[in-house]
């Protein structure tokens, strides 16, 4: 095992493993403190009262304007500059990616590197200069982020585009943190390395590190639309789009606007290089130079339809109707034209549009599953529009979380990829009477699940917390998807998750307790659990608020991705962390939760740190801190380690890696002297996490339980604590 610098203090008391291999993926933990930093209060407050207030049709009659109002520092192709702002609304948002929630115009830190000086995003700094006097009218109401999606959004709509509706909501970062996970940075190579620019796989979004998608040109710059297909469609699907949707972006999209490669020197220094005058062009001379019909953005030159901006369906009868052929634009990139002769004769200028397409364009035509949408959009414009204004609005709002974060007045009705719930059953359960219930459970023997064993009687404490962390723990503030809401943990995929396994038979014992309730929720249920157990531990006034609803159980499987594994654990709490958007003392002080052993052997572990889950103190931390630890595997060929000289006490390599980040041990030793700090911290960071996805409750910002210490309980939900009880 080679442990780095934070790995240091481990390496002292772990002398036996310096030498041998290491299979618990402490190699790499240097990067991960420096590189992945806690979360920090980045972000200004949004105020959501002036959203709600903002004249969205205002915003927009000015947009129009700007639109048609041409400015001599960045003229407006074909007097429109609404397929620029379609551009910049689609780069924005087109960073999104399943794998971890990042990306997205949630933020907007297109504003910041190193997203602004992505080759995909060259020329945007004068997109956003136009809207900076719109930005400055509106002020807070109008965050960068939905101004962008905003302005995208208007544009299809003023040139005649199918427009679902605008979701705001959006707040925005103070700078680019947290898109350096995207690339190229450390963060990158640590989180998401690429093997092979251009080839780059998931859990990265794009198949190019600074590029939205894939190579427009082709794999690697060779224009074969043949191979090109599949990084389209693996691409999309990185964001959550199908075939149908994936075709619609592309050709909607396409319907605007035009390429720019006239120049064949390039655009100049990027923003990152020359932040004062970013991107100036290489070609031409005086006020035109870089501009006009000296523009360099991609290397490709042209439109993509006759009529570019005007919506239509032209581009995929297009690409139906003629045969195409590679040629090098005049920026040096391959790109395709309409087949110019047949039989050796020139063709007539019907059969030889002045457009162009890229590599990507044509793969649409060389592929089975999009050539059958692309025949049926060149054949039904209605078809078209449905599919496109959805596509659209899904790939504005994928980052937006649930429909209950949306502002404004134009939001469209919940859409599938929101993860919409049924409204909670009413009148709501009488959460007392529940909370004794299931403090009865507690103790009582079931033929659901075997309990573990406090003073010689079953005890299921342990297993209620472990169930109500692992149905939250999913949460995502990088999406502001997952949490507990919907308790979806009960179905496919979230339930064969490797770390829920045996969850479902833990809900069993609580399935009497739900019986008893008929407008009982199992999310209600499963959070209020845990919140009894911990107190039955001893913590102090865990925060409970009624409320959740259940998933169908018939809902199609969502896309919703497990925390993140890493081989370096360091790396993995880091990343993990950051994603659910904990700070180091709460992602340690949840770590010192009540374990049960039992579940512990079923997650493949041979056993635990402790015998006696019946208690929540700071013994975890003086167990994690007062012993020498050596490598082992238990028979399940899970990865731990032993206490040594200490039978039947066990940690995780999640754990070990607490001891050996200097913060997170930092952490630790504190909450090991100071039983009270670890209290305070572990309940603040418990109940936060319980109410993260709780969206829909119009309360202040959860900072503790404090936050959710409301009086009153009954139909409103909110019961002050579980100790009342």
């Amino acid at each position: 095992m080679r442990l780095t610098r934070q790995g240091g203090a481990l390496l002292l008391l772990l002398p036996a493993l310096a030498s041998a291999g290491c299979p618990f993926g402490f190699d790499g933990a240097d990067s991960a403190q420096n590189l992945l930093a806690e979360p920090v209060a980045r972000r200004a407050a949004l105020d959501v009262e002036a959203v709600r207030s903002l004249d969205i049709d205002a915003v927009k009659d000015d947009l129009k304007k700007l639109f048609r109002n041409s400015q001599d520092f960045w003229p407006a192709d074909f007097g429109h500059y609404g397929p620029l702002m379609v551009r910049l609304a689609w780069h924005c948002t087109g960073s999104y990616r399943l794998s971890d929630g990042r990306g997205g115009c949630d933020g907007a830190r297109q504003r910041f590197d190193p997203e602004r000086s992505w080759d995909d995003n060259t020329n945007l700094d004068k997109a956003r200069s136009l809207l900076w006097p719109i930005k400055a009218k509106y002020g807070k109401a109008l965050t960068w982020g939905d101004l962008i999606v905003l302005a995208g959004t208007t544009a299809i709509e003023d040139m005649g585009g199918p427009v679902l509706g605008v979701c705001l909501g959006r707040i925005d970062d103070a700078d680019g943190t947290d898109s350096l996970p995207l690339g190229p940075s450390k963060e990158q190579e640590a989180v998401a390395p690429c093997e092979t620019q251009g080839s780059c796989q998931s859990p990265l979004g794009s198949t190019t590190i600074g590029l939205i998608y894939v190579n427009p040109e082709g794999p690697h710059g060779e224009p074969d639309p043949v191979r090109s297909a599949p990084q389209v469609r693996d691409s999309f699907a990185r964001m959550g789009m199908n075939d149908a949707e994936t075709v619609a972006l592309v050709g909607g999209g396409h319907a605007f606007g035009k390429a720019h490669g006239a120049c064949p020197t390039g655009p100049g220094p990027a923003p990152k290089d020359q932040p004062l005058d970013p991107w100036p062009g290489t070609c031409g001379a005086g006020p035109m130079k870089g501009k006009g019909d000296n523009t360099f953005t991609s290397g490709f030159e042209g439109p993509w339809t006759t009529n570019p901006t005007q919506w239509d369906n032209e581009y995929f009868k297009l690409l139906v109707d003629h045969e195409w052929e590679s040629y090098i634009s005049p920026g040096g990139h391959n790109q395709w034209r309409p087949v110019r002769k047949a039989n050796g004769e020139e063709l007539d200028a019907a059969s030889n549009p002045s457009v162009m397409m890229l590599t990507t364009d044509v793969s649409l035509t060389k592929d089975p599953g999009f050539l059958k949408w692309v025949k049926i959009y060149a054949e039904n414009q209605t078809a078209l529009d449905e599919a496109f204004s959805h596509a659209w609005y899904k790939l504005m709002t994928r980052d937006v979380g649930p429909h209950s974060r949306c502002l404004g007045s134009q939001v469209p009705p919940p859409q599938p990829f929101q993860a919409p719930l049924p409204p909670p059953l009413k009148p709501l359960p009488d959460y007392k009477k529940v909370a004794r219930d299931i403090a009865r459970a507690l103790n009582a023997p079931s033929k659901a699940l075997p309990a573990d064993t406090v003073g010689g009687k079953p005890y299921y404490g342990a297993l209620f917390v472990h169930l109500a962390f692992q149905c939250a723990a999913n949460y995502r503030q990088t999406d502001y998807s997952g949490g507990c809401n919907g308790a979806r943990i009960r179905l496919a995929p979230q339930k064969d998750w490797p770390l829920n396994r045996g969850a479902d038979s833990i809900l069993k014992v609580l399935t009497p307790v739900r019986a008893a309730y008929p407008t009982l929720s199992y999310a209600d249920l499963i959070v209020l659990a845990g919140g009894v157990a911990l107190e039955e531990a001893g913590a102090d006034h865990i925060a409970f608020v009624g409320g959740r609803s259940d998933a169908p159980s018939d809902e199609a499987p969502l896309p919703f991705q497990p925390p993140r594994e890493f081989d370096d654990k360091i790396l993995e709490a880091r990343d993990n962390m950051q994603v659910m958007g904990l700070t180091a003392r709460e992602w340690v002080a949840l770590a010192g939760r009540p374990r049960s052993p039992s579940q512990q052997k079923r997650l493949g572990y041979s056993g635990s740190w402790t015998a006696d889950p019946s208690v929540l103190d700071n013994s975890y931390f003086k167990v994690l801190l007062g012993h020498q630890w050596e490598a082992a595997s238990s028979d399940a060929g899970q990865d731990e380690f032993r206490a040594a000289g200490a039978d039947g006490v066990w940690m995780t390599p999640r754990d070990l890696a607490i001891r050996s980040d200097p913060e997170m041990m930092a952490i630790a030793q504190e909450f090991a002297a100071d039983a009270k700090a670890f209290h305070a911290s572990f309940v603040a960071a418990w109940s936060r996490l319980m109410a993260a996805d709780r969206f829909d409750l119009d309360l202040p910002a959860v900072k503790g339980a404090e936050a959710l210490q409301v009086a009153g309980s009954g139909d409103d939900g909110v019961t002050r604590h579980v100790a009342d009880v």
